[in-house]
């Protein structure tokens, strides 16, 4: 118990140096609370002693009333003495999002779900209220409804697109005529809005099937942030794409391990 007060103590500094209001928080400002202590020395079975502090926390504020939903249920649950997973490599998603089998009914609609979530590092809220006039410029951008009613827009790659406009020509016709007739991009197999716990479900399913550790939606949003900036992207942009409002939320994609930094010290440095 006293651990537990501790590690709450020490999120409520943090979050009050950051100026967050506990009904503000999303999984972003957790992970950033979770990088900051890992950055000042805490161990790994510390970070998930927090984590799960952190968990507590939400359940009870969640149940009280004080915040409307739990940041913490998008984030892998801790394992005391392992890193906590923070993202997929490009090989790992290519795996990912050939899982879906478009052959069969409701594949064509996974895949264009899953290339989207990729594709534009949407919080898998944002993707579950996108309505079909959300997708702009035939296809190539949407335009996203962050926290506090922010409005951003995301560009979408071709493998996106063309998932998206297949979707859209061969399958959601078919859902949407089993249905009340909603603007919702994604359908259920009922024809009903596809909810944030049904994309949770999906993404798990198919990284198992993928062979690949249980994954959330948020580890692509990760995932397309690192590999953005990996690949020599500008920090402010990745920023615009994610919906961050401070850039230091958005620095927490930055890390590099240390095998790329010896190797970029060897491959680089005159006397490496």
């Amino acid at each position: 118990m006293a651990a537990y007060r501790r590690d709450i103590e020490r999120f409520r500094r943090f979050t009050a140096e950051q100026g967050w209001a506990l009904k503000d928080i999303l999984a972003e400002e957790v992970l950033a609370f979770l990088a900051a202590e890992r950055s000042a020395g805490a161990r790994e079975s510390t970070l998930a002693r927090r984590q799960s502090s952190l968990r507590a926390l939400f359940r009870f504020a969640t149940g009280v009333g004080a915040v409307t939903a739990d940041p913490c249920t998008e984030l892998p649950s801790p394992r005391p003495g392992r890193r906590l997973p923070r993202l997929l490599s490009a090989t790992q998603v290519a795996r990912l999002l050939a899982a879906p089998d478009i052959s069969r009914p409701l594949g064509r609609r996974d895949r264009a779900l899953l290339e989207l979530l990729y594709a534009t590092g949407a919080r898998v809220s944002e993707v579950a209220d996108l309505r079909t006039d959300s997708v702009l410029d035939r296809l190539s951008v949407v335009r996203c409804e962050g926290k506090r009613n922010k409005h951003r827009l995301v560009p979408l790659g071709t493998r996106a697109q063309a998932a998206l406009k297949r979707y859209l020509a061969e399958e959601r016709p078919v859902l949407a005529a089993k249905g009340p007739g909603e603007p919702w991009l994604f359908l259920s197999r009922g024809g009903r809005r596809l909810g944030r716990e049904r994309l949770f479900v999906l993404a798990r399913q198919y990284a198992l099937k993928a062979g690949l550790p249980a994954i959330s939606p948020h580890v692509l949003r990760h995932s397309f942030a690192t590999h953005l900036l990996e690949n020599g992207a500008d920090l402010r942009a990745v920023q615009d794409m994610l919906g961050h409002t401070d850039i230091a939320t958005t620095e927490i994609y930055t890390h590099v391990d240390g095998k790329r930094l010896r190797s970029a010290h060897k491959q680089h440095h005159p006397r490496g």
